[in-house]
């Protein structure tokens, strides 16, 4: 039987009256202060004893039975971390940005999804019903064991907000555990609920956040050569912003990796402690390609336009 909690974080408005009023059987764990997404979750979760969490976002909405397709798909193929498939709450037969039908990750570490390649979106015929492994699975709707939750110290506190997940997806990959999408459930994202889809704050945090998860756990090949190459690439991004008359978001990319240098000795310290089961690392999911090159150069905009050979 599934219980129902919010971890509230120090919210300001009548939402909490809302729900006491609503729904008197949902129960409630109030937060001292906005500790943004991770330390929210983490503060949250450790008050609350079951076998499966299921983190879902406020700006979700779920369909009739979502939730038993997906824990039978973890129990029978020992999945940690699954996500349904997410479609937009405002196109409902389109795929949405925050997860789609699962997660990948480049050889650059650019996340991006089944069904969704940056802002190119799929409409859902069905496609990718299939339940199967990926390299990370959403935020928006995150199932996870909770033993290998806490196992791993669960969301990265310092990310606060994005991003976070694949980080915790990638650790538990490099400790050999399974990550899944489950196609025969379906829920709907409005997206833009806690950040709006495009601003500043939210491209730095993104910029920010991609480079703390390479050096946290990218072990495929030199680190040195790899931060090297994205730093290149982040600065074209920064000068691509600029020439569009879009100055903030060049100036989010130069604070983001200010605060990236700042703290990358923290970083590292967290890459040490975090020991690597090299022999058992699971990298279903890795594209051993570049994405933009793909998308940009090639133009393939689709999941199926991508080299299969290419996916480790």
């Amino acid at each position: 039987m599934a219980e129902v909690w919010v971890v509230d974080n120090a919210s300001t408005d009548e939402s909490l009256l809302w729900i006491r009023e609503r729904y008197p059987t949902v129960r409630i764990l109030q937060n001292e202060q906005n500790f943004g997404f991770a330390k929210g979750y983490n503060v949250g979760l450790s008050q609350i004893d079951a076998e499966y969490y299921v983190l879902l976002n406020s700006d979700v909405e779920v369909t009739p039975h979502w939730i038993k397709p997906v824990i039978d798909f973890m129990s029978a193929s020992s999945i940690s971390a699954c996500q349904p498939k997410i479609l937009d709450y405002n196109r409902k037969e389109w795929f949405e940005h925050a997860g789609a039908a699962g997660g990948l990750i480049d050889k650059n570490g650019f996340p991006f999804c089944v069904g969704r390649i940056f802002n190119e979106f799929e409409k859902d015929h069905g496609q990718y019903n299939d339940n199967r492994e990926v390299f990370w699975a959403s935020g928006a709707a995150l199932f996870i064991r909770a033993e290998h939750y806490h196992s791993v110290e669960g969301l990265d506190e310092d990310f606060f907000a994005h991003m976070e997940e694949i980080d915790l997806c990638w650790r538990l990959k490099n400790l050999g555990h399974k990550v899944g999408v489950c196609g025969t459930s379906t829920v709907y994202h409005v997206g833009g609920g806690t950040l709006n889809a495009i601003n500043p704050y939210k491209t730095y945090l993104n910029f920010r956040n991609n480079l703390y998860l390479l050096v946290k756990n990218y072990h495929l090949s030199s680190l040195a050569i790899k931060l090297f190459c994205r730093l290149l690439l982040d600065g074209v991004a920064a000068l691509r912003f600029l020439l569009e008359g879009k100055p903030s978001y060049t100036l989010a990319v130069l604070k983001a990796h200010i605060s990236f240098y700042l703290s990358f000795t923290l970083m590292l310290k967290k890459r040490r402690k975090r020991k690597f089961a090299v022999s058992q690392s699971n990298h279903t999911g890795f594209y051993n390609r570049s994405i933009l090159a793909d998308f940009f150069l090639k133009k393939r905009k689709r999941f199926t336009e991508l080299d299969s050979e290419a996916f480790l």
